[in-house]
């Protein structure tokens, strides 16, 4: 018998009995997470490829199916996240229809009125009315107060999350530099199982890609291309949460005006990055939560707000329409206060139409964000009536300052207009780019929240700021609008005395229902304008409605959302197990697969073996001879 034989057999057993350990360990671990089964060749060795040897043992995935998994993990994370808080977020409107929902408490309020008005000599009326409003007011109180609490939860939850993602980065730097230091094959391929895992976990985090190095390590960048992970360098991520958030908690660019968290991602080199700026990060839980705590969120309470605001202002403020000649529009300002809105809709050549929004303030240095006015698109600008009427002066001053914010904003359009004018009257003039379409204004009537006899019937300051303060939108410090439907109450001069409601006039103290029909009607007939940046209608203009439609599409926007964040949910579940299983199919351990390669390395190392014994027992008999 040929050497060469006893060479092969020899090299033959030493591969087999490699080849099974490698089927073995896949036996072992087909039950445990994160393991990749295993794979090892064999190459031809010696002269004339008389022997045979092992080559590397590999781990067996589809690297395709390993990056869509990680996709499908990052979308799964911000989905299900969106869809447990916008749940929530449905629940504190009620059940739409039912007495406790919302609507339900709107309509007991209005029905209330009616009751009032066919009978007004009823205390106990009068007592109802101011009892079912106090109620709906408290319970936009506690919706609004919950919507806050949700973003308080989720900043903290932030601050877990950045945690968590923080320690798996500096475990992938980790294991990156002892993936790149080991020689042994096997505890190699168990490093790259763990690294494998540890990226999979903070995919559920944000979205992220990885490149494979030619020295066995992995980079790892997110979605927008910031690197987290070069070889073994991790950057470090920390969160400066803020606590408790409110109405005016926003999240800025600008470090010294932002009053929530971000997160801010420190390379090894000392660089320092936002990952917590708009669309950095674009799946996965911490986008998720970013969006809920900064946008959805925030609308929400808008809603309240614009919802509350119009509950006060509906029984407040009359509306005055201008007089339009030419490219002039003329309207009466008497009695305008501070919050209180004069909208202009201007035409520039190019037929685009903007609104022009003037807000009357007390304060020199008060400005205002268009999202804070009823269209939230628009070009918005303070003046000054602390000199009152006439106002030409101070609105000139406003129009000046508004077009050039404008241009040098970079707008294409800018409002070029002029004020004249005498007495309370107001004449606004556009130019050859600017032609005016009109000019409306909403005015508070009253003077206070103790005043009941200005503007009757139309006008009572049933809902106010607290207990004591009219509500106007004024901006001179802070916008009242800001966290109104926190602090939205009935009057408290109606609660001591709630004969107003019932009185027949100004200075007649005899009973009638015509107010308690004006407040009904205010709610339910009149319409109202409703600010863009609630969401309500859409996000490119004002939204027209009355306060009780209002009220019920806040609560049909958010059972939508809901329902729609939930069916979203359902479809990327189902993406992720589909990733799941396709890159389990070619990475998990199939135990039926494997035995039958055992028999087949069986039978392969018996062959062998019986090559050997063949050859012993030949020498065996040529030493006897």
């Amino acid at each position: 018998m040929s050497l060469d034989a006893l060479w092969t057999a020899t090299a033959g057993l030493k591969a087999t009995q490699a080849a099974i350990s490698v089927v073995s360990q896949n036996v072992a671990n087909s039950g445990t997470a994160g393991y990749v089964r295993r794979t090892i060749d064999t190459v031809a060795s010696a002269p004339g490829n008389t022997g045979v040897s092992t080559g590397v043992v590999t781990r067996s995935f589809d690297a395709a199916a390993l990056k869509q998994l990680r996709a499908e993990t990052a979308g799964a994370a911000y989905t299900s996240t969106r869809s447990g808080i916008t749940t929530q977020l449905d629940k504190l409107y009620g059940t739409p229809g039912t007495a406790t929902a919302l609507d339900g408490t709107f309509n007991a309020f209005t029905q209330s009125l009616q009751e009032l008005t066919a009978s007004p000599t009823s205390a106990a009326a009068r007592n109802t009315v101011l009892s079912n409003a106090s109620t709906l007011a408290s319970q936009i109180n506690s919706a609004a107060t919950n919507v806050q609490d949700l973003r308080t939860g989720i900043e903290a939850q932030l601050g877990t999350d950045t945690a968590s993602a923080s320690t798996l980065l500096k475990n992938i730097a980790a294991l990156n530099l002892k993936v790149q230091n080991t020689t042994d094959a096997s505890s190699r391929a168990d490093l790259q199982d763990q690294r494998d895992q540890a990226i999979n976990s903070l995919s559920s985090y944000m979205d992220i890609t990885t490149t494979d190095q030619r020295d066995g390590t992995v980079s790892v960048l997110t979605g927008s291309g910031v690197t987290l992970v070069d070889r073994g360098n991790a950057a470090t991520l920390s969160f400066d949460g803020r606590g408790s958030l409110n109405a005016t908690s926003r999240y800025s660019p600008d470090a010294s005006q932002r009053t929530v968290g971000t997160i801010t991602a420190t390379t090894p080199g000392g660089a320092k990055i936002d990952l917590g700026a708009p669309g950095t990060l674009r799946s996965g839980s911490l986008a998720a939560e970013f969006e809920l705590r900064d946008t959805t969120l925030p609308q929400a309470q808008r809603q309240l707000d614009d919802l509350a605001a119009g509950l006060a202002t509906s029984l407040t403020n009359k509306s005055v329409t201008g007089t339009v000649s030419g490219n002039t529009a003329s309207i009466d300002l008497s009695g305008i206060k501070a919050g209180n809105a004069v909208t202009i809709p201007v035409t520039f050549n190019d037929g685009s139409v903007r609104n022009v929004t003037l807000v009357a303030s007390t304060s020199p240095t008060a400005t205002i964000d268009p999202s804070l006015t009823a269209d939230a698109t628009g070009f918005a600008q303070t003046f000054d009536i602390r000199q009152g009427a006439p106002y030409k002066d101070a609105v000139n001053a406003a129009l000046s300052a508004m077009s050039a914010a404008a241009a040098k904003a970079g707008y294409k359009n800018v409002p070029l207009l002029t004020a004249d004018g005498s007495g309370s009257t107001l004449t606004v003039s556009g130019n050859a780019s600017t032609a005016v379409g009109g000019a409306s204004a909403s005015i508070t009537v009253p003077t206070s929240a103790n005043d009941f006899t200005s503007g009757y019937p139309e006008q009572t300051p049933l809902f106010t700021d607290g207990t004591t303060t009219l509500f106007t939108g004024s901006v001179d410090k802070g916008a009242q609008l800001s966290g109104f439907a926190q602090r939205i109450a009935v009057n408290g001069a109606l609660t001591s005395n709630s004969s107003s409601l019932t009185s027949a006039g100004p200075t007649d103290t005899t009973v009638s229902g015509t107010r308690a029909q004006k407040i009904f009607d205010a709610l339910t007939t009149a319409q109202q304008t409703f600010s863009s940046a609630s969401g309500i209608g859409g996000v490119s203009a004002p939204y027209h409605a009355t306060v009780s439609q209002f009220a019920q599409d806040v609560i049909s926007a958010q059972g939508a959302a809901a329902s729609a964040a939930t069916t979203l949910d359902n479809t990327q579940q189902v993406a992720l197990s589909t990733a799941q299983g396709r890159f389990s199919a070619t990475a998990g351990v199939n135990i039926d697969e494997e035995m039958s390669n055992l028999i087949a390395l069986q039978t392969a190392y018996g062959a062998n073996a019986r090559v050997l014994t063949a050859a012993r027992d030949m020498l065996n008999q040529l030493l006897q001879i």
